[in-house]
This record gives structure tokens, C-alpha cells and sequence, in this order.
């Protein structure tokens, strides 16, 4: 069961309940604004646990993020709790790059007012901030940067545009997934020794204005027409950047392990 209060507390929302776009907009927003994305967790040698029961109890009552299983599963229980028409699908992320990967990300198909509609509060800095109309081929832009959905090779393939350039963020199905698919794929993004998120930190948190990303130790602010990129010098200050930039608070001396 969700703690709604709870939940609507952390990502500072205080509108409308019922199941209409508006609504789904605005709950979208706040939560990716509000909930950083990230995995630290993994490199405190911790494990990460989708049960909704602790997705909550560290998303909401702990003030920490996750990665898109936790985001998406919450965000899932949340809406069916308000009315909304949801089905979990999986994607294979794409990045950029032609490699075949897993279907290790997780989205949502959300059904209203006789239309469909893709959410996801889980792909951290390049994601979306409102979801996108499930209308292939049309291009929509979500404040700084442009997004579009095409087919491709049977798969839907989510694209986002960089410069001149169409570049494919993910491909997925229509066909719906259950729980028991994401705790498999959870456990391996969280402990196979292939995984980006069990070798490095990976911290990010998109706003209107910028997407805050933090790769280890390399702090970078996208402004859509402007990066800025510059290396945190000690642990101390990657604690402090953690804290005021993604609303993550650790205790001093916090050690994360990564490979450099």
C-alpha cells in the first residue's frame, strides 16, 4: 500500500488527485525533480530491493533516489492508487550505441482520457520531465530538449535530439512485465561486475533548467545549449555536491566504492 501523504510530501505536490493528464503531468514532474536518480547504494555495499515496501521506506521516509526499478515502481503504485491505467513494460537501453543489451530499464504505458501515454521517472538526467503522448513519429519538446518515439525492427525505439542528430536513448515492447522481471533484472544491474552501476557513481537529477550529472567524481550541468564539466577534488566535497545538488545527505567520512 502507498503512503500517499508521505509520498506527495516528498516530491512537494499539493494539486489535483484525479486520474487526468494534468495531473499525471504534474505528479511526473515533481517526482523526477524531486527523487535524484542514482546508486549508491551499490557501491556502500548495500542491496537494492524492489519490493514497494522498501522502494518507500528509502524513497520517501530515507530522502534518498534509486534507479529506474525503484522510480518506476513507485511511481506505479501511485498512480493505479489514483485511478490511472498502468502497464510496466522493459526496455534495452541504447544510449547511443548499436549493442545489443538486456532489457534492464523499466517504463510505463499509462492509459487515459482514451489516449496513451509513456512515463518514466527512472532514466535519470536524459529522461523526460513530463510524459510523452504515445504517438510515433511526432517530435515533442520537454523544455530544453526534444524527444520522439519511432519504429524500429519491430521494437519502439524512444530518441532524444543532440545538435543535429537523432539519438536512440532505449528500445522497447508493448508486451507487459511483472514484478518477477524486475527483481531478475535488478539483481543483475545492482551485482554483476558488467554493470555500469556496480563500478562507478552515478548520480543525476534532471530539472526544467539544467540536468545535474554526477560520473564519479565528474560534476557536469547541461543547460541545452551549454556543459560545464569539472572534477570534485576530495570526498568531502563529492559529500557536499551530493547534498546540495541531489538533496542526498550522508554522514561525514563517507566512502563510496568505484573504479576510477
Amino acid at each position: 500500500m502507498v503512503d500517499m501523504t508521505a509520498y506527495l510530501q516528498r516530491i512537494g505536490y499539493d494539486g489535483a488527485l484525479s486520474p487526468e493528464t494534468a495531473v499525471l503531468d504534474a505528479i511526473h514532474l515533481a517526482h523526477a525533480t524531486r527523487i535524484s536518480f542514482e546508486n549508491l547504494d551499490i557501491l556502500l555495499g548495500r542491496a537494492i530491493q524492489v519490493d514497494l515496501e522498501s522502494i518507500q521506506h528509502k524513497l520517501v521516509y530515507g530522502g534518498r533516489g534509486g534507479y529506474c526499478f525503484e522510480h518506476n515502481l513507485l511511481l506505479a503504485a501511485v498512480l493505479e492508487e489514483l485511478g490511472f491505467h498502468v502497464t510496466m513494460l522493459a526496455a534495452r537501453v541504447r544510449l547511443g550505441s548499436d549493442q545489443v543489451r538486456a532489457r534492464t530499464h523499466m517504463l510505463l504505458m499509462v492509459e487515459l482520457e482514451g489516449a496513451r501515454v509513456l512515463a518514466d521517472v527512472g532514466f535519470g538526467a536524459k529522461g523526460f520531465l513530463k510524459p510523452l503522448p504515445f504517438q510515433p513519429g511526432e517530435i515533442f519538446q520537454r523544455y530544453h530538449w526534444t524527444y520522439r518515439i519511432v519504429e524500429a525492427d519491430g521494437n519502439w525505439v524512444l530518441q532524444s535530439r543532440e545538435k543535429n542528430d537523432w539519438i536512440d536513448l532505449y528500445a522497447f515492447t508493448l508486451e507487459p512485465q511483472y514484478w518477477i522481471d524486475y527483481k531478475v533484472a535488478n539483481h543483475y544491474v545492482s551485482t554483476h561486475p558488467d554493470s555500469q552501476f556496480a563500478r562507478g557513481i552515478i548520480v543525476q537529477r534532471p530539472t526544467p533548467a539544467a540536468r545535474y550529472s554526477l560520473l564519479n567524481l565528474e560534476y557536469s550541468v547541461d543547460q541545452g545549449n551549454s556543459v560545464t564539466t569539472r572534477t570534485l577534488g576530495d570526498p568531502a566535497e563529492l559529500l557536499q555536491v551530493l547534498n546540495e545538488i541531489f538533496g542526498l545527505d550522508f554522514p561525514a567520512g563517507t566512502r563510496f566504492r568505484f573504479t576510477p
